[in-house]
């Protein structure tokens, strides 16, 4: 059946970020979809935010396209010089490529939920408020200056 049943999949709080950026994804909680439900083509992620929590540090990829869809709650997502609130029924597209850092941070008093779907992890992932960088070839982390973590 094609109805995906949350209940089913796992939450975690997980993250591959080294520390110290690690320690404030404690109040993001995610699901996979994709392996679950037999996608293969693109990644889908159902996160719920606790108030207060980031949905990851602002980032931009260089090689992968995201769509993101509010589902519940508020959350209010930051860019490049600009924030925006997004509510249920919103959506906001991030096309790989552009240097526009982005993410979600929840300052309601509520959680809030949202599903995220995009291209396979693939490229350069930069993180321009932190010195961290992504390279899924070599699958690490490193410095802005190309030392690892």
């Amino acid at each position: 059946m094609p109805k995906i049943d949350l209940d089913a999949i796992e939450a975690t709080n997980r993250t591959t970020y080294p520390m110290p950026f690690a320690a404030e994804m404690g109040g993001r909680w995610f699901r996979r979809l994709g392996p679950p439900s037999g996608l293969t083509d693109f990644g889908a992620s159902h996160v719920r935010l606790e108030p207060g929590a980031i949905s990851s540090q602002r980032h931009w990829h260089d090689e992968i396209d995201e769509f993101l869809v509010m589902t519940s709650g508020e959350a209010v997502l930051v860019e490049e010089g600009a924030e925006t609130v997004l509510r249920p029924g919103d959506c906001a597209a991030f096309p790989k490529g552009v240097a526009n850092g982005h993410h979600l941070v929840n300052r309601a008093g509520e959680d809030c939920t949202f599903v995220v779907m995009g291209t396979p992890d693939r490229g350069h992932c930069h993180y321009p408020d932190v010195d961290l960088e992504w390279d899924s070839e070599a699958k690490t982390y490193r410095h802005k200056d190309g030392a690892p973590y």
